[in-house]
């Protein structure tokens, strides 16, 4: 599947906040990212992501393993991606790098995650917060075929619209990158 997702900053968290919780019940979670790459940096070149999630919420604590191919459509960074829950965090860090993987970078997201249905597709919206990078941003995303890629973005864009988030507000930044940047 393809997570056919928008992001963008987000000028009034407040009334973007209230809009979201109009359509569904806001899941707080605090998410400790690892991304991994090859000791080349060729995973980052290839526009590939290596990723361990752990996700803390108020009544649980899980941790995902994703990897995220390249992009399969430019204007929006969407990506094939492939997920899955593993019991043991430690374990899987191990792994990675027994397997010749290094730590790339390391980071908190504080989160609000919304999910609902909108327009026939389930959504998942993110309103997002990382310490280290000013503003609020937010992420609208479905998991899609590859061939309803660009019908899925229009609909994430049309929810987007309803949420009060303009064009001009997306923003391909990653996380990554930002955080790279600010503590060079």
């Amino acid at each position: 599947m393809i997570e056919a997702e928008l992001k963008a900053r987000v000028h009034d968290p407040e009334a973007v906040m209230r809009r979201l919780e109009e359509r569904a019940p806001a899941r707080v979670e605090v998410y400790r990212d690892t991304y991994y790459d090859r000791p080349d940096g060729s995973l980052d070149a290839a526009d590939q992501e290596l990723r361990v999630r752990t996700v803390h919420g108020a009544d649980e604590t899980r941790t995902l393993l994703t990897y995220k191919d390249a992009t399969v459509d430019e204007a929006s960074g969407s990506k094939p991606e492939y997920e899955t829950e593993v019991d043991d965090a430690e374990a899987a860090h191990a792994i990675l790098r027994g397997l010749g993987h290094v730590q790339a970078i390391a980071f908190e997201k504080r989160c609000r995650n919304y999910d609902f249905e909108a327009r026939g597709r389930r959504m998942l919206a993110t309103l997002v917060r990382v310490p280290e990078i000013d503003g609020t941003f937010l992420e609208l995303e479905t998991l899609t075929a590859e061939d309803d890629v660009a019908a899925a973005l229009d609909d994430v864009r049309a929810v987007l619209a309803d949420l009060g988030i303009k064009p001009e507000d997306l923003t391909r930044e990653t996380y990554t990158s930002a955080v790279a940047e600010q503590r060079a």
